[in-house]
């Protein structure tokens, strides 16, 4: 059994562009965000704590200062998410646990599993 520690969603290339006004700007900040999940090897299904997926989602329901990530399970989005920011977001973020206050737009609370 794979083990799950995170969820990374990129709102990169809405088919409404209200997030993200440049296709051109989501399309690369997408393509780096895959990239680099493959070479710090946030996919090896050997890595301590689980593997991070990585998902391209249409609309996160934002809409404004787009790309936006959303980091499942802590419910953190970020702004303004460009291939410049999203290597200091994984190294500080997913790998390091800290996220990056400044670039946060909003925090959701998710559910979690019920009590047992």
């Amino acid at each position: 059994m794979i083990t799950v520690s995170r969820h990374l969603l990129l709102c990169a290339t809405p088919s409404k562009a209200l997030c993200c006004p440049d296709p051109a700007s989501g399309a690369a900040s997408w393509e780096t965000l895959k990239r680099l999940v493959r070479e710090l090897g946030l996919e090896d299904p050997t890595r301590p704590g689980g593997i991070v997926l990585r998902s391209k989602a249409d609309c996160l329901r934002i809409c404004a200062e787009g790309p936006i990530l959303l980091i499942w399970p802590e419910g953190v989005v970020y702004g303004g998410v460009s291939p410049e920011r999203i290597e200091r977001i994984l190294k500080e973020h997913v790998l390091a646990g800290r996220p990056i206050e400044a670039w946060i737009l909003r925090t959701y609370q998710l559910a979690g599993d019920p009590p047992a």
